[in-house]
């Protein structure tokens, strides 16, 4: 099934030290995280500063192409979980 992403908001999850999305793929919602180190690793600027839950989810806008790319490719794979690490994205040859 195709994995559709219609919903633009996303969250910081303090708990699991990641910012969290929302997809449907046609009859469920299913959630995606993308943890707060691949996003420090992917912007510089991030990474030199104080990280907070406005930067994390700037760093995530910023990046939103690539991590959806990221999440249909996961969500496909059949994974069973949808936490989307630093090495998620240097396999697939994004900047991160």
């Amino acid at each position: 099934m195709t994995l559709l992403l219609p919903n633009p908001s996303r969250r910081v999850d303090e708990k699991r030290n990641a910012v969290r999305f929302i997809g449907h793929d046609g009859m469920f919602e299913v959630r995606f995280f993308v943890e707060a180190e691949a996003l420090v690793m992917a912007d510089a600027e991030l990474g030199r500063s104080e990280i907070s839950e406005s930067k994390l989810l700037s760093a995530f806008d910023a990046l939103r192409l690539s991590i959806y790319e990221v999440a249909r490719k996961a969500y496909s794979s059949g994974r069973d979980s949808y936490t989307l690490t630093a090495a998620d994205f240097r396999q697939d040859g994004f900047r991160c």
